[in-house]
């Protein structure tokens, strides 16, 4: 194996283990704003039942009320701009692996001496060509609508 292959070889692994670990912690976000959002949920219907229920509190007392039902509202709306986030940032680890699936096995037909491809060979470079494009471009939207979504919150 000559060193340029073991290089791109750990450079793949480690490279792999990254998105592993940033998954790993993005499964775990989502995780905990999933609790969060019933968390609040319960508060919520719990001031709701207050605000509904006692008419005959001061005016003050159900302004309290409402304002903190505001704030659970927009804490919610902010949890699920994350979530969103989030899963933006899922699918582009998706198809940074897929990317990278392809990367190598599109290496290993480059690599092989064009004297000994066969016709076959050929066909599936091309394919896997075609595959590595599209998921590019794939990744290329995404990185695109998390900046229209950063101008558009701005």
């Amino acid at each position: 194996y000559p060193t340029w292959k073991r290089t791109l070889a750990r450079r793949a692994r480690e490279s792999q283990v990254k998105r592993f670990c940033r998954a790993q912690a993005i499964q775990r976000r989502l995780e905990e704003i999933e609790v969060t959002f019933r968390e609040l949920e319960q508060q919520g219907i719990k001031l709701e039942k207050l605000l509904r229920d006692e008419n005959e509190s001061p005016a003050g007392q159900q302004t309290q009320w409402t304002n903190q039902l505001l704030y659970l509202v927009q804490k919610k709306n902010n949890l699920m701009t994350e979530e969103s986030d989030l899963m933006i940032a899922v699918q582009e680890l998706k198809l940074e692996e897929q990317q990278c699936q392809l990367d190598q096995k599109l290496r290993s037909y480059m690599n092989k001496q064009e004297t000994l491809k066969t016709p076959e060979d050929e066909k599936a470079e091309q394919e896997i060509l075609k595959q590595l494009l599209e998921v590019v471009n794939k990744r290329n939207i995404l990185i695109q609508m998390q900046e229209e979504k950063r101008l558009s919150e701005l």
